[in-house]
């Protein structure tokens, strides 16, 4: 049994050092073959979330068997739960945040449509300007606008996206 147990804990120790320090370069080297390994589709099954649950597996059975009277049955049983209950606690207090804190700045032109954005350069009324607009939790871009009604907009004035066409946002002013 004991066998079992430090299997668990070296090899989770050994994924742990391979998968700090090599794991770009192996999944850069294997052209992303091992990609099917991080179980993108199971939210809670993560890798680091398995491991971990391994490794402590293997920590808390040996520590138990070297160090309580427990039968075999009893060892297996604690470290099973002790393992449940760190991979549970690794999930909800590092995996799950950390899933959430991964912010995206990128935008398409194609989303803007109905966006409000300030005039920083004034639209004629046939001709181009310049708009800012807010895109994503916190970037802001400048695009090319046009007015949509063919009025000239000053510079300053809050405009609202009608529509995307040619690269070119489409606006009207907004009068709140």
């Amino acid at each position: 049994m004991e066998t079992l147990f430090w299997a668990c804990l070296t090899g989770g120790i050994l994924y742990a050092i391979v998968s700090v320090i090599f794991g770009d370069i192996l999944s850069e080297a294997l052209d992303g073959m091992l990609d099917f390994l991080s179980m993108d589709g199971i939210p809670w099954l993560q890798p680091m979330t398995l491991v971990g649950g391994i490794t402590v597996f293997g920590g808390a059975g040996i520590m138990l068997d070297r160090y309580t009277s427990l039968a075999a049955a009893g060892v297996i049983g604690f470290a099973v739960l002790s393992a449940i209950i760190i991979g549970t606690g690794v999930y909800f207090l590092y995996v799950k945040p950390m899933q959430q804190s991964e912010n995206s700045t990128s935008y398409s032109l194609g989303e803007m449509s109905g966006r409000i954005a300030e005039v920083l350069v004034p639209i004629p009324s046939s001709g181009y300007g310049e708009v800012i607009v807010k895109v994503g939790a916190a970037g802001i871009t400048n695009q090319i606008a046009a007015s949509h009604d063919g009025e000239p907009i000053p510079s300053g004035s809050k405009v609202v996206v009608v529509e995307v066409r040619d690269a070119t946002l489409y606006v009207s002013k907004l009068d709140l």
